[in-house]
């Protein structure tokens, strides 16, 4: 009899991974997961939980480097995020069940939509290590961004899926994101060796070859070889963010006029202010300055579908 391998299930609460409209297909994940010799366990993360204590408690299934088995994150690519900074820089290998809206980190490794498919790809597939990009000691998988948080980005996506890839509707969706009281960032940004002085309602950094990719960003490939890769803008005034705005609605971001888009190997983004908000792979923080971006590379093993072909 074959000897069983761990597999440790993390979801969070919020993400209704037990929801009753979701119940067959439980049920069915378990069982792919059973007929394929694991011994599973399942582990919901709570708001209130201490997360080094819950991580430690699932780490300490994986132990054996000869059947460490396989950890699960059930969620959207927060859910992933906070997964995956304490699996880097070791041998575990990650799981993704894609339970979030738009699934980047997935979609990236070919790994597919349908819950039932991706747990296929948990039980045969291979291990395949990837980038995970830093801001001090703080991880993001697919971007962080600093002043106006991307909410043209989120915005414009959220419109196509619900109205279509209309011009028209996604120009609309970014309207109230401009009509919002935003601040210019004053910033020193030391690209490499090479400090410029900034004004700036917005710094993206992308660590998603995918999500660059359909923003036709140039940096997409920098992104995919291991380098820290971002887009500034150097102008606040509304008229030009609207201009800013519809360029990006119709790919042409890096087109826009004071837009620049650059890779570096280090980039550090200093303030006068004693820390800065940051949204982190959706996620909101304020973070001590300087920030520090850099990449980690093959830092992170996961699961991918075990004939794919995957550039990152």
């Amino acid at each position: 009899m074959a000897k069983l391998r761990p597999l440790s299930i993390i979801y969070n609460e919020k993400s209704g991974f037990h929801a009753s409209n979701k119940e067959g297909v439980y049920e069915q994940i378990m069982t792919i997961f059973t007929q394929h010799d694991f011994e599973i366990q399942v582990f919901e993360l709570g708001a209130d939980d201490n997360f080094d204590a819950f991580m430690q408690q699932v780490l300490s299934r994986h132990q054996d480097q000869d059947n460490s088995g396989v950890i699960v994150a059930a969620g959207g690519d927060g859910t992933l995020n906070a997964v995956a900074s304490k699996l880097k820089n070791t041998t575990a290998v990650m799981g993704i069940l894609p339970l979030g809206t738009f699934n980047y980190v997935a979609r990236v490794l070919n790994i597919p939509q349908d819950l039932l498919q991706a747990a296929e790809v948990i039980a045969t597939g291979k291990p395949h290590s990837v980038h995970v990009a830093k801001i001090n000691d703080r991880i993001y998988l697919n971007n962080a961004s600093l002043g106006l948080y991307p909410l043209f980005i989120q915005k414009r996506e959220l419109y196509n899926q619900k109205l279509g890839r209309l011009t028209l509707n996604a120009y609309t969706s970014g309207l109230d994101v401009l009509i919002r009281d935003h601040k210019e960032l004053k910033l020193s940004i030391t690209v490499d060796d090479h400090v410029y002085p900034v004004k700036t309602p917005l710094i993206f950094f992308g660590n998603n070859q995918l999500q660059l990719q359909e923003m036709n960003l140039k940096i997409a490939e920098c992104a995919a070889e291991g380098h820290v890769a971002g887009v500034v803008v150097a102008k606040s005034d509304k008229l030009s963010l609207f201009k800013m705005l519809f360029q990006l609605i119709k790919g042409e971001l890096e087109q826009a006029k004071d837009v620049y888009s650059f890779s570096a190997d280090r980039v550090v983004v200093d303030s006068k202010s004693k820390k800065l908000t940051v949204a982190i792979d959706g996620e909101i923080e304020e973070l001590a300055t300087p920030l520090t971006f850099s990449v980690e590379k093959n830092a992170l093993n996961i699961m991918v579908p075990a004939h794919a072909s995957t550039s990152v």
